[in-house]
């Protein structure tokens, strides 16, 4: 019997700013791989008006590293999409998908910040995630 947690529900948004930047994460649930890649092309071109719109998805059980991907989209190497695929594989969610999509406030926060700033947009996109159980006998 395998417990996967997932997502229950179209598509999750919040937002928030970080030093005059202004953040928004949308998640939506991704049970391969293809969803997932469909779920961030949609939010790109959705907010094709943004600095970067950088994304991470584990499209398996939770902590599952068999179906994985990130990227930082323009950002730094390593200061977005691995942040945000860290805190989606520790975040006990499985078959998710999280875009971040970043305007640029004039202010830079330095790879530090970036880190921090995507990681914290990651795991603000899970609380309060409405999700659901699935067994799989």
């Amino acid at each position: 019997m395998v417990r996967i947690t997932g997502f229950a529900g179209a598509v999750y948004r919040r937002e928030d700013s970080i030093k005059r930047s202004r953040f928004i994460i949308s998640v939506a649930h991704a049970p391969d791989t293809a969803t997932a890649r469909a779920f961030t092309e949609a939010v790109r071109a959705e907010f094709a008006d943004a600095t970067h719109n950088c994304w991470a998805f584990a499209a398996g059980p939770p902590g599952d590293t068999a179906r994985i991907g990130c990227s930082d989209d323009g950002e730094p190497h390593g200061t977005a999409g691995r942040p945000m695929l860290q805190q989606l594989l520790h975040g006990g969610v499985g078959e998710v998908a999280a875009v971040v999509t970043r305007y640029f406030g004039g202010v830079k926060l330095g790879t530090g910040g970036l880190v921090r700033a995507y990681a914290a947009m990651a795991r603000l996109g899970l609380d309060g995630l409405p999700l659901r159980q699935r067994i799989v006998p």
